[in-house]
């Protein structure tokens, strides 16, 4: 094996090691006490008491859609703020010949800040953040 590599093999060994470890020490110091509570299956915030044919509240799932949808939002910010807090990244696109305007690309990110706060708006005004 090459030296180059001992350092991740390390790490690797170190990282397994650390895993069994620590799942060893839940298992013999952890708290076992097993209650009905405990027991039942928990699906969604709801006790699952009732038929599995029953309306289900599609509460859940539109806030799980929002969870994405501005969750998402942050990879496409992410890019922006790397190349505002690095300009020499954008320098170097203009020396290779891309069209580098700063002006658009910032009134884009605004542009796409203004839709995810109308979205915002939208949401909080139809009550689906209202938690019932």
């Amino acid at each position: 094996m090459s030296v180059t590599y001992l350092p991740l093999v390390a790490l690797m060994v170190f990282a397994a090691a650390m895993a069994v470890a620590m799942i060893a020490v839940g298992h013999f110091v952890g708290p076992r006490r097993s209650t009905p509570v405990k027991r039942m299956p928990y699906e969604s915030g709801m006790d699952p008491r009732h038929d599995a044919r029953r309306r289900f509240d599609i509460h859940f799932h539109l806030i799980a859609i929002l969870f994405l949808l501005f969750d998402v939002e942050l990879l496409f910010l992410y890019p922006w703020a790397v190349a505002r807090a690095h300009p020499e990244g954008l320098a170097a696109l203009a020396e290779a010949g891309w069209p580098v305007d700063r002006a658009l690309i910032l009134g884009e990110v605004l542009f796409f800040l203004l839709l995810l706060a109308l979205g915002w708006v939208y949401v909080w005004r139809r009550g689906i953040l209202r938690w019932r």
